[in-house]
């Protein structure tokens, strides 16, 4: 495991994100914890709140998160992926792009404390949209009282 912290070095505008989120309906959750308390949790209740299909990713847990059926893989979830939001460390980022470019997502999301710079030129070179570094939540909450202001 690498100790070396990345800084992106190259990101989203904050029209990139309104664009991305305007147009972006299933979210793929990858770390998705069953805990209430832990911040993917809290990201996911509030996106699936706003409007959003949620799709939780987690091999170690079965069933269902917020009442949706939990898949162990990207590659598992029978439907389209408009946007992955990626909660795991840096060094998984690289095989979850390989995965989402093979199931045809149209953009990645990692959040705050994941940059990944390698990776994130794979997924643009593929033609998905990236963010890093910066949380769902708090983006899409900025975004809506920007438009309500």
């Amino acid at each position: 495991m690498s100790n070396v912290c990345e800084i992106a070095l190259s990101n989203a505008t904050p029209d990139e994100i309104r664009d991305l989120l305007a147009h972006t309906k299933r979210i793929a959750v990858v770390g998705l914890s069953d805990k209430p308390d832990r911040p993917s949790y809290e990201v996911a209740a509030y996106m699936q709140q706003a409007g959003y299909r949620l799709l939780p990713v987690n091999p170690q847990v079965q069933g269902e998160i917020l009442g949706e059926k939990v898949y162990a893989s990207l590659s598992d979830i029978p439907e389209p992926v408009d946007l992955v939001n990626i909660f795991r460390r840096p060094e998984a980022v690289p095989a979850l792009v390989e995965e989402a470019i093979r199931i045809g997502a149209k953009a990645i999301w990692m959040q705050e404390g994941i940059v990944h710079n390698a990776a994130a030129e794979l997924a643009r070179a593929n033609g998905l949209k990236v963010v890093m570094d910066r949380c769902l939540l708090r983006e899409h909450r900025r975004l809506a009282q920007d438009a309500s202001a």
